[in-house]
C-alpha cells in the first residue's frame, strides 16, 4: 500500500498521445467473445442485453465509432440546432483526456518494467519470455483501462447527479472486458460504451450522458478490482503515484477513491438542547462547528488553523448510555443546517461497521478508500468512528487481527505523515466506552478530548424524564397528572456553556492519585520557576507513564490553544453570511484575531496552562489505569459470586 514515489504526468507528453486518444474515438474494431454473444437472455432488462448481443452483427469484428454515436445522439437531443449539447460535449471531452492519460501509464509502465524492452526483442523470445511478455501485456491493459476510467470519474463524478439508482438499474453490466492488449482493452471498453450510448432507452436527454459515463466507469473500474488479483508484474504499478502537472489528479496504484464518497449518509436530526448534561461534550461539539464552518473555499486554508484552534483528529469517551451516537448526530446536525444555510457543500462521512477484512491487505485497502475523501477540499467533512476501540485496538493486545493493525497503520499515515493533508475542513472524531482500549498512538493523535459523561446532577435527571413524559402529555394533555418543579424551568440547564471556564472550574489540582502525588512532589521543588516546574513535570510522568511523549507535550499545547480561541462567533454573523463567513480570507483572520485579543483579556495563561495541564494528564492515567482498574472489578465480583454461592450451599 506503500506509494514510495511521485512521478509527474508532464502536459507536453500527452500533447504527442492526443491523436492516438482520438483515433480511437473515431473508430475501433471489436469482435465479441462467445459468452458475451450468447447471454442469459432471462436477466433484467432483456431488450439491452439482446441489443448488446447481437451488437457485432452476423460473426466478424464489428466496427464501432464514439463519435459518430455522439453525432447521433446530438441530433437526437439537440435537433434544431447545430451545437453539441452541453454534457455530451463534456463527457467527450473527458474520454478523450482519460484516453490520452491511460496510453501514458500503459507506456510509463511498459518503460519501467521492462515490456517495452521484451516488445523489441519479442521474435527471439524463449517461452519462459513469452508468458512474462504476456503476463506484463495484461498488466499494462488493465492499468491503463484503470487509469482512462479514474479520469473519466475524476471529471465527471463531481457533474453527475447525486442519484444514479434510475441508471443503474437500467444499466445490464459490461458483457466481457479484454486484457489481451492495450488495442484490444480500449476496443472492448469503447465498443460496449457506445452500444449503450446509441440504445435509445439509456439516454434520454442531456444529463443522461454524464449520469451514464460514471456509471459505465465505475463498473469498468469494479470490472478491474474483481481481476486485479490475478495479474502478475504489478509492482511497477503499486509502488507509485503519478500526479497529472497543474491539476489535483493522481493515480496511486489501483486506489480508488470515487467509491462511497460523492454521498453523506443519513442520520436522525437531534438539536443539543435534546442531549441532557454532557457539558464538556456539547461546548466542543458547537466549538468544533463552528470553527470547521470558518474555512475559506478559495484560500483552501481555515484561519482557526493560523490561530491553533482547529482539530483534525478529537476524541469523545465515557461510559455506555451516555449519549455518544446522540452527540455524533447532533455535530452532523448542527453542521448540516448551518451548510445549508450558508449554500456549502457537507459530507458526513461516519466510518462504515464493515471495514476490517479476512483478507490479507483488504482492510489497508478499504481504509484508505474511507481516508482519502477527507482530503477534498471542497467541502466540509465530519468523519466520526462511533466505536472505535473496535477497529484501533491496542495493536499489541493478544488476538489484535491483522486487519486492525492494518487500519490503524493507515490511520497514522493519513492524520500525520507523509500523506497527512488537512486543509482546516476535516475533523475525524473518535467515541468511546473504552479509551484504554485504543491504541496508543492512535490515542496520541488525539488533539482535543472530552468526556461525554450523561445526566450527572439533579437537573439533569430532571430533564430526561422531561424529555420523556412530554411525549405523553403532548399526545394526552393532564394524563401526566405530576405536579411541576416550583424553582426550575424545564431543560433550563441544558444550555451550552458560554466557554470552557465555567465547566473546568475545578480543576486546579490533578484527581489521579499517582499524577497528583506526582504533581505535589514537583511543585514542592519547583517553587519559583514555572517554567522550569512543568520541564519536570513532565519528566516525571514519563518515568510512571513511559508512554508519555513529545508529541503529548503538543497535544498539551494544543489544548492551551483552544482555550485561547475559546470565544463565540457572533450571532448576527451567522443571520447574515455577509459579515463574516463570505468575506475572503485575510478579513475572516483579521476579523478572528481582534475576537481573540478581547477573550484573551479576561484570560489568565498561567491559570490555563495549568488547568489543561491537570486535565490532560488526569486523562493519560485514567486511561492507563482503567484497564487494571476493570480486570480487578471483574475478579473481585467473581470472587464475591463465589463466596455468595458457597454460603447459600452451607446453608
Amino acid at each position: 500500500m506503500e506509494h514510495n514515489s511521485t512521478f509527474p504526468i508532464k502536459q507536453a507528453e500527452l500533447r504527442s498521445l492526443r491523436e492516438e486518444a482520438t483515433s480511437y474515438l473515431k473508430g475501433v474494431q471489436w469482435e465479441q467473445g462467445f459468452k458475451a454473444k450468447s447471454r442469459d437472455k432471462n436477466q433484467k432488462d432483456e431488450s439491452i442485453l439482446l441489443y448488446l448481443s447481437k451488437a457485432s452483427g452476423k460473426g466478424g469484428a464489428a466496427v464501432t465509432s464514439v463519435s459518430k454515436t455522439i453525432l447521433a445522439l446530438k441530433k437526437r437531443l439537440l435537433p434544431d440546432s447545430v451545437a453539441i449539447p452541453l454534457h455530451l460535449n463534456e463527457a467527450l471531452y473527458a474520454l478523450q483526456e482519460a484516453l490520452t492519460i491511460g496510453i501514458w501509464l500503459k507506456d510509463s509502465y511498459s518503460d519501467a518494467s521492462g515490456l517495452s524492452s521484451l516488445r523489441e526483442r519479442k521474435s527471439a523470445l524463449d517461452p519462459t519470455q513469452i508468458r512474462e511478455y504476456d503476463s506484463k501485456t495484461h498488466t499494462a491493459t488493465a492499468f491503463m483501462l484503470h487509469g482512462i476510467a479514474y479520469r473519466v470519474l475524476f471529471e465527471l463524478k463531481p457533474k453527475a447527479s447525486d442519484d444514479l439508482s434510475v441508471l443503474k438499474n437500467k444499466f445490464a453490466g459490461i458483457p466481457e472486458l479484454s486484457f489481451m492488449s492495450p488495442t484490444k482493452g480500449i476496443a472492448c471498453m469503447l465498443f460496449y460504451y457506445d452500444k449503450y450510448l446509441a440504445h435509445p432507452e439509456i439516454v434520454t436527454s442531456d444529463r443522461d450522458v454524464i449520469d451514464f459515463t460514471v456509471v459505465y466507469f465505475e463498473a469498468i473500474i469494479a470490472e478491474i478490482q474483481l481481476r486485479r488479483n490475478a495479474l502478475e508484474y504489478t509492482d511497477n504499478v503499486t509502488d507509485r503515484t503519478f500526479k497529472l502537472e497543474d491539476s489535483e489528479f493522481a493515480v496511486s496504484g489501483w486506489e480508488n477513491t470515487f467509491e462511497g464518497t460523492a454521498k453523506s449518509v443519513e442520520f436522525n436530526k437531534i438539536k443539543f438542547e435534546q442531549i441532557v448534561g454532557n457539558r464538556d461534550a456539547k461546548h466542543f461539539a458547537r466549538r468544533l462547528t463552528e470553527r470547521m464552518l470558518s474555512y475559506d473555499f478559495t484560500a483552501q486554508k481555515n484561519p482557526f488553523q493560523e490561530l491553533g484552534g482547529f482539530m483534525p483528529v478529537f476524541m469523545g469517551y465515557g461510559i455506555p448510555g451516555t449519549g455518544k451516537s446522540m452527540l455524533i448526530a447532533a455535530i452532523a446536525t448542527r453542521l448540516k443546517e448551518h451548510c445549508d444555510q450558508l449554500d456549502i457543500p457537507f459530507l458526513f462521512h461516519p466510518m462504515p461497521d464493515t471495514l476490517i477484512s479476512t483478507f490479507q491487505g483488504g482492510s489497508a485497502e478499504k481504509m484508505v478508500q474511507w481516508m482519502k475523501p477527507l482530503q477534498d477540499p471542497t467541502k466540509l467533512i465530519f468523519a466520526p468512528i462511533d466505536d472505535a476501540e473496535n477497529n484501533l485496538q491496542e495493536r499489541t493486545a493478544q488476538g489484535v487481527s491483522a486487519g486492525v493493525k492494518e487500519v490503524i497503520g493507515v490511520f497514522l499515515r493519513y492524520t500525520e505523515g507523509a500523506y497527512a493533508v488537512n486543509y482546516g475542513n476535516s475533523s475525524v472524531g473518535l467515541f468511546t466506552n473504552l479509551p484504554e482500549m485504543l491504541d496508543k498512538a492512535v490515542i496520541s493523535r488525539v488533539q482535543g478530548r472530552f468526556k461525554i459523561d450523561g445526566a450527572r446532577s439533579i437537573p439533569d435527571f430532571v430533564d430526561q424524564d422531561y424529555l420523556w413524559w412530554n411525549k405523553i402529555d403532548k399526545t394526552m394533555p393532564g394524563f401526566v397528572n405530576m405536579q411541576n418543579p416550583q424553582d426550575y424551568d424545564f431543560l433550563s440547564e441544558q444550555g451550552l456553556a458560554k466557554n470552557l471556564g465555567e465547566i473546568l472550574k475545578q480543576s486546579e489540582k490533578p484527581t489521579e492519585e499517582r499524577v497528583l502525588e506526582i504533581y505535589e512532589q514537583t511543585a514542592a521543588k519547583h517553587k519559583d520557576t514555572e517554567h522550569l516546574f512543568y520541564g519536570a513535570l513532565y519528566k516525571n510522568i514519563q518515568k510512571t507513564f513511559p508512554f508519555y511523549s513529545s508529541r503529548d507535550i503538543r497535544n498539551i499545547q494544543s489544548a492551551v490553544s483552544l482555550r485561547l480561541t475559546d470565544f463565540d462567533l457572533p450571532e448576527d454573523w451567522f443571520e447574515n453570511p455577509e459579515l463574516y463567513f463570505k468575506k475572503d480570507y485575510d478579513t475572516k483572520y483579521g476579523m478572528l484575531q481582534e475576537l481573540m485579543k478581547g477573550n484573551m483579556k479576561g484570560l489568565n495563561f498561567s491559570d490555563i496552562r495549568r488547568q489543561e495541564v491537570v486535565r490532560y494528564l488526569d486523562n493519560v492515567a485514567t486511561i492507563a489505569d482503567t484497564d487494571f482498574k476493570r480486570k480487578v472489578d471483574q475478579r473481585v465480583a467473581d470472587m464475591e459470586v463465589q463466596l455468595e454461592a458457597r454460603k447459600r450451599f452451607d446453608e
